[in-house]
């Protein structure tokens, strides 16, 4: 079993991410919004990109935490997430996520929202989106848009999703 460590992405991780979205997506798509992404003052967050590498510190997972807003309050998108063909099922994506997760609470963040498969983000503490009374901004299956509140003593804001201008939506 592989120990996965995460840390924050650097300049230096810069290709490597880019390999990875390349190496787990069918086209360019990801990787090109995670390029725009960074270039967005308004979206990208120092610290919310995280890669997980191996011992021997080759990047092999990827998960990223940036700026979208509900009805005005702020918000974070989990996307993507990533990891190479070869990794897959290993824990290294999961190791992602949770390094982002917990930089997002220490950072007083408090709603991050994902649109993926109901089976895998459950463990992490997501729930379908309606609960909070939250929607996405285009059609999409209940269970596959999901909200997770990291301080439960504050107020989760209720209403549309607006994700920035990178993601195309």
């Amino acid at each position: 079993m592989t120990t996965w460590t995460a840390c924050p992405e650097t300049t230096e991780d810069i290709p490597a991410i880019r390999d990875i979205l390349l190496a787990a997506f069918p086209t360019a798509l990801e990787a090109d919004i995670v390029d725009a992404l960074r270039a967005d003052p308004t979206a990208w967050i120092d610290g919310l990109s995280m890669v997980t590498a191996t011992p021997d510190g080759t990047a092999t997972g990827y998960a990223l935490l940036t700026r979208c807003h509900v009805d005005g309050a702020p918000a974070l998108a989990l996307a993507p997430c990533a990891v190479l063909p070869s990794a897959q099922r290993t824990g290294a994506g999961a190791t992602a996520i949770r390094a982002a997760l917990d930089a997002a609470r220490a950072m007083g963040e408090n709603l991050v929202l994902v649109l993926g498969h109901a089976d895998y983000y459950p463990r992490f503490g997501f729930t379908p989106a309606s609960r909070f009374g939250i929607r996405a901004p285009f059609e999409v299956p209940d269970e596959a848009m999901m909200a997770m509140a990291l301080d439960n003593t504050r107020t989760v804001p209720a209403g549309t999703i607006r994700y920035p201008a990178a993601f195309g939506v």
